[in-house]
């Protein structure tokens, strides 16, 4: 899969691990749902902070990767939802480990509530 990171000192550049835009090539797409921080042999939320949850979410969604064939060099999208945005730094610096290279783009929203009373969700892309 070819993948390029774009890159315009016309825009804003990025303030975390995301690029500004990520092509890619015409390949296999797969969409991932959002992941909460559940730890799938309880079904249970994870105890902790906002840091153990987004390590249980990248967890969560490295095995979805994994069951396509796929890691997170394939992703070349993400969305993350907080609560509270004021936990940015700290879920950036969890997300931004799990990526190698040219991070995928990525939107990161706050919002009001998310399912079992999760403090983070992150959906992804990835391209094969």
């Amino acid at each position: 899969m070819a993948r390029k990171a774009i890159h315009s000192d016309q825009a804003p550049k990025a303030i975390g691990p995301y690029s500004q835009a990520v092509q890619v090539d015409a390949g296999k797409m797969t969409f991932l749902s959002g992941q909460i921080p559940l730890n799938p042999a309880t079904m249970e939320m994870v105890q902790g902070d906002v840091v153990a949850q987004a390590e249980q979410v990248m967890e969560n969604l490295k095995a979805v990767l994994a069951a396509s064939g796929l890691d997170f060099s394939h992703v070349v999208r993400c969305t993350i939802y907080l609560t509270n945005l004021g936990d940015f730094a700290k879920v950036n610096e969890v997300y931004g480990r799990h990526f190698t290279g040219a991070p995928p783009a990525r939107a990161t929203v706050q919002v009001s509530a998310l399912p079992k009373g999760a403090q983070v969700e992150i959906d992804a892309i990835a391209v094969s």
